[in-house]
């Protein structure tokens, strides 16, 4: 039986270095590709058929769309649907790397923090944006909150910064860890299918009904993240 954390090892499909840095495209790579192929091609097969009314393939992107307009209106306010395509392209892009690792042979990138730490780092950039743009050198409060004495900016201050430079940390691990444990579990009961022959059937039962809470686990993993993305939003936009 192969290594449960074989199924994480990058490999490069189609190599390529320039001036000594590995650029190659990798396995992650592709399946990035294929979570933003999937999901478009997910919203336009819905949507090939437009009604006044939707019908039934037409009311999941609809259904959607209020869910994260929902998420907006609630963690950030109004003011927030102008981030509406920011949101839903992460929710998106999440939730179907989530459920394409869960297919046999496939890759889940989201297992790896680099990959997810950079989808990570591009929230906090749009936080930094966007509360430069609304506050301007007011900004710089979220490191000195109002009503905290000046004596105490030697102190505040730094664990600000650690507070705030955190967030694409505390953003990816919880998803890494959850994907990483959950296909580790899958690996090692399917490891003990074959070699119990008859009785193989009780860990592939097992393993079914993990596959079917993986499931469960990816969607809700994909919602926390762009929950947690809606806070930090929230944070640049509003006064604390």
């Amino acid at each position: 039986m192969s290594s449960p954390m074989e199924q994480f090892v990058i490999k490069p499909i189609i190599p390529i270095e320039i001036g000594g840095v590995d650029i190659s495209f990798t396995n992650s790579s592709l399946f990035m590709i294929l979570s933003v192929v999937c999901s478009t091609l997910f919203l336009a097969l819905c949507l090939r058929k437009r009604t006044l009314i939707p019908n039934k393939a037409q009311s999941i992107p609809e259904g959607l769309y209020e869910f994260i307009s929902g998420l907006l209106r609630e963690n950030v306010g109004v003011e927030g649907l102008k981030y509406f395509s920011f949101i839903f392209t992460v929710f998106l892009f999440v939730a179907f790397g989530n459920l394409l690792g869960l297919v046999p042979y496939s890759f889940t990138f989201t297992s790896h923090l680099t990959a997810v730490g950079a989808l990570s780092l591009i929230a906090l950039a749009l936080n930094v944006i966007v509360g430069i743009r609304k506050k301007k050198f007011g900004w710089l409060r979220t490191f000195l909150p109002r009503g905290i004495p000046w004596i105490m900016a030697p102190l505040i201050i730094p664990i600000e910064m650690i507070s705030f430079l955190s967030k694409p940390f505390s953003l990816s691990v919880r998803l890494v860890a959850n994907m990483t444990v959950g296909h580790i579990m899958l690996k090692i009961i399917a490891g003990f299918v074959v070699g119990l022959g008859i009785l193989g059937m009780v860990p592939l039962l097992f393993d079914a009904i993990i596959v079917c809470f993986e499931i469960f686990i990816s969607l809700l993993q994909a919602f926390i993240y762009t929950v947690l993305t809606c806070i930090y939003l929230s944070d640049a936009i509003h006064e604390h």
